[in-house]
Protein backbone atom coordinates (compact mmCIF):
# COMPACT_ATOMS: atom_id res chain seq x y z
CA UNK A 1 0.00 0.00 0.00
CA UNK A 2 1.09 3.66 -0.36
CA UNK A 3 0.17 7.06 1.75
CA UNK A 4 -1.21 8.95 -0.48
CA UNK A 5 -1.84 13.23 0.19
CA UNK A 6 -3.76 15.92 -1.47
CA UNK A 7 -2.76 19.05 -2.49
CA UNK A 8 -3.87 21.67 -0.25
CA UNK A 9 -3.46 24.29 -2.91
CA UNK A 10 -5.74 24.10 -5.89
CA UNK A 11 -4.01 23.74 -9.62
CA UNK A 12 -5.38 26.78 -12.11
CA UNK A 13 -8.22 24.54 -13.34
CA UNK A 14 -9.30 24.24 -9.80
CA UNK A 15 -8.63 20.66 -9.26
CA UNK A 16 -6.51 19.20 -5.56
CA UNK A 17 -3.99 17.14 -7.32
CA UNK A 18 -3.33 13.64 -5.19
CA UNK A 19 0.10 12.41 -4.83
CA UNK A 20 1.73 9.30 -3.32
CA UNK A 21 4.41 9.98 -0.84
CA UNK A 22 7.31 9.16 -3.23
CA UNK A 23 5.82 11.71 -5.92
CA UNK A 24 8.72 14.36 -7.50
CA UNK A 25 5.69 16.44 -7.46
CA UNK A 26 4.42 16.20 -3.78
CA UNK A 27 4.03 19.35 -2.43
CA UNK A 28 5.35 20.71 0.84
CA UNK A 29 4.50 19.63 4.55
CA UNK A 30 2.45 22.76 4.73
CA UNK A 31 1.14 22.31 1.36
CA UNK A 32 -0.68 18.68 1.80
CA UNK A 33 -3.24 17.05 3.89
CA UNK A 34 -2.35 13.24 4.39
CA UNK A 35 -4.97 10.99 3.33
CA UNK A 36 -4.34 7.36 4.20
CA UNK A 37 -2.70 4.72 2.73
CA UNK A 38 -4.54 3.13 -0.62
CA UNK A 39 -3.33 -0.10 -2.35
CA UNK A 40 -4.93 2.30 -5.28
CA UNK A 41 -5.26 5.67 -6.32
CA UNK A 42 -8.96 5.76 -7.17
CA UNK A 43 -9.47 5.18 -3.15
CA UNK A 44 -7.14 8.19 -2.39
CA UNK A 45 -8.70 10.06 -5.03
CA UNK A 46 -12.31 9.15 -3.56
CA UNK A 47 -11.13 10.16 0.10
CA UNK A 48 -9.90 13.92 -1.14
CA UNK A 49 -13.23 14.66 -2.66
CA UNK A 50 -14.20 14.85 0.67
CA UNK A 51 -12.57 17.50 1.80
CA UNK A 52 -11.91 19.13 -1.44
CA UNK A 53 -15.09 18.22 -4.34
CA UNK A 54 -12.61 18.71 -7.39
CA UNK A 55 -10.13 16.34 -6.43
CA UNK A 56 -7.79 14.64 -9.62
CA UNK A 57 -4.79 12.04 -9.23
CA UNK A 58 -1.75 13.97 -10.51
CA UNK A 59 -0.74 13.08 -13.90
CA UNK A 60 2.42 11.56 -12.98
CA UNK A 61 1.85 9.25 -10.48
CA UNK A 62 -1.34 8.33 -10.59
CA UNK A 63 -1.51 8.37 -14.00
CA UNK A 64 -5.08 6.04 -13.89
CA UNK A 65 -6.76 8.49 -11.74
CA UNK A 66 -5.82 11.90 -13.99
CA UNK A 67 -9.09 12.98 -16.13
CA UNK A 68 -8.09 16.75 -16.42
Amino acid sequence: MKKYYVNKNAQSNGDHEVHHAVCPYLPSLDNRKYLGEFHFCDAAVKEAKKTYPKSNGCKTCAPTCHTS
